[in-house]
């Protein structure tokens, strides 16, 4: 999977050693940037946009985010009172969106007391649910819609395990099998289909799906009065087509007559952050070897996961596509580069240094505040990233976060 992302933006001009190592950076001025691209997408659109928390959940910038978005949507109950303690305020007021693909009971009465939109994967659950959901209301404690997320079936994802319309998916109702009876009590239906993708997937999505659930919409005499679009939607990128993207939201407002959301996550903190590494050792097998004190395991799994190789602050010349891995020195300055765990996958990718390659070296990989942070582990007692704010408009730079080997000592008994 390659990264859509990458620009060094501010950070090009950044001292690494400013922080400590391993460190996340994240630039204040770059969010806002992002969120201020969102803001004009929702208000020429006339949406509301959600930022999505399981992407990028540092509440500390909670307010920054406030100021531009309606609010947030959350996975589960953590998330849920993490909105409810740190995102429910601001000048427009936050709305938080709930989506989980399996509720527990005894967690229900909390959620719907939290959240404006509590969305279930299936009808079953809704149906299972009915009694929790009803005395949440007649509490008159939760003001709450119900929805339901719906599997448009339509596969438009690079890489099948990373789509949520892949064959056998276990995300969203899928669309062909939904019936009336389904919507018993339901408002609203979400449906999160994309990842890292520009404009057009979103369209196509749209087209295979809109027939199936025009009956259901409130111009048809239905029950349905918002629907929400998910996350995966890259908008803050260069590239996106914006203008197309604002044009596409208005139309289907009108002829649909329905509230539309957005849940970007990813186009939040696109670019807004980095993740600071600092060579330990070098050795040569074969090739040029390096260990960092960042590892892809703990602080960066979805190099493995996906996988992908992130883009690196200053690197020379990126590999060609489909490059052999080499066998021996082809004196073309290659390092490959891994983490300090025993896990012998724990390689990050093969790479171009900046500068020279010796022990003490400072580096740092692009595009790591969302994700990457909120992805972390203690596995092998290897130590959690600080957090740093910086704004590159004043240049202040702030710990947030540093974490002691307590961290890795309270996970466990």
């Amino acid at each position: 999977m390659e990264t859509k992302a990458g620009d060094p933006g501010a950070f090009a001009h950044f001292d690494l050693s400013r922080v400590d190592s391993p460190a996340f950076v994240v630039d204040v001025a770059r969010l806002r940037a992002n969120l201020a691209v969102l803001a004009d997408v929702r208000d020429r659109a006339g949406i509301r946009v959600l930022a999505a928390m399981k992407a990028f959940s540092m509440w500390r910038v909670a307010p920054i985010i406030g100021e531009y978005l309606d609010g947030v949507c959350t996975s589960g109950l953590w998330e849920a009172r993490l909105a409810r303690d740190y995102y429910a305020s601001g000048k427009r007021g936050a709305e938080i969106a709930t989506y989980c693909a399996g509720y527990k009971a005894e967690d229900l009465p909390e959620i719907c007391a939290i959240s404006d939109h509590v969305i279930f994967n299936s009808p079953g659950q809704i149906a299972r649910f009915r009694g929790v959901l009803d005395a949440a209301k007649d509490s008159g404690r939760a003001g709450f819609d119900v929805g339901l997320r719906i599997n448009p079936q339509h596969a438009t994802g690079e890489v099948a395990k990373y789509d949520p319309c892949a064959p056998f998916s276990r995300l969203g109702f899928p669309v062909e099998q939904l019936v009336p009876e389904h919507l018993d009590g339901v408002t609203g239906l979400h449906f999160h289909a994309l990842c890292e993708q520009d404009f057009a997937p979103l369209a196509e999505t749209w087209e295979a799906v809109k027939s199936r659930i025009a009956p259901y919409l409130a111009t048809h005499g239905g029950p349905v009065r918002w629907l929400n679009f998910g996350g995966g939607h890259h908008i803050t990128r260069a590239d996106y087509d914006r203008d197309a993207l604002v044009a596409f939201l208005r139309q289907v407002k009108a002829e649909t007559g329905c509230e539309l959301y957005l849940e970007p996550g990813e186009a939040v903190a696109l670019d807004a952050g980095i993740l600071v590494g600092t060579i330990l050792d070098t050795a040569w097998n074969g090739m040029k070897l390096a260990i960092t004190d960042i590892s892809a395991t703990c602080h960066m799994p979805d190099v493995i996961e996906a996988p992908y190789r992130p883009a690196m602050l200053g690197e020379g010349p990126a590999p060609e596509a489909g490059e052999p891995l080499p066998l021996i020195d082809r004196g073309d300055g290659l390092v490959r580069l891994g983490g300090p765990s025993c896990l012998a996958g724990d390689v990050i990718g093969d790479y171009r240094m900046p500068g020279e390659l010796a022990v003490g070296a400072r580096f740092a990989f692009l595009d790591q505040a969302h994700y990457s942070m909120v992805k972390t582990t203690t596995f092998n007692g290897v130590p959690l990233p600080s957090i740093w704010l910086w704004d590159s408009a004043d240049d202040r730079l702030e710990c947030v976060k540093c974490f002691g080997w307590e961290a890795f000592r309270d996970r466990l008994s």
